[in-house]
């Protein structure tokens, strides 16, 4: 009898150091993630004009390049009087969403400009709300939102 509970005794230590046999859920491990770096995309946020470049540093200018002409282009078309003669540079901030819609996020202007022209958001927001339709950032290939920065010159004389 002694000898039966000494052989179920080892074999139960047994069992218990054994790797193979883990009462335990292992679970995978996610080694791709500590590589990334959360802060690239794989791909750029793009316009249709710029799907047939392949070249990523191509594309990223594609981009900025049609940005900077529709938002350009956009507020040319509003006739605005100032008192006092305008000219900086603001930051724009606009968040593309990964379903391609496009926000503003934040405008960085002086007091001045602001003054000057009370409606420069609502302008901003119109231009951006017609740009052509843009695709979103691609990370693993999964559409993400991005954010992109753009500066705007503006020049306007009384």
């Amino acid at each position: 009898m002694l000898l039966r509970v000494f052989a179920f005794l080892l074999i139960l230590v047994c069992l218990n150091s054994c790797d193979y046999i883990s009462f335990k859920k292992k679970t995978p491990k996610q080694e791709l993630d500590t590589l990334v770096d959360i802060t690239t995309v794989d791909m750029f946020p793009s316009f249709q004009v710029c799907d047939s470049i392949i070249e990523k540093v191509e594309k990223t200018a594609c981009f900025r390049n049609t940005i900077h002409q529709e938002i350009t282009s956009s507020l040319q078309v509003y006739n605005i009087k100032v008192k006092k003669t305008v000219d900086e540079t603001i930051t724009v901030t606009i968040t593309i969403g990964s379903d391609s819609k496009v926000e503003l996020t934040s405008i960085k202007a002086s007091n001045h400009l602001l003054q000057q022209i009370p409606n420069f958001r609502e302008m901003m927001e119109k231009s951006i709300a017609d740009l052509p339709k843009i695709f979103p950032a691609i990370k693993r290939g999964i559409p993400v939102n991005s954010e992109y920065t753009l500066p705007v010159k503006i020049a306007l004389r009384n």
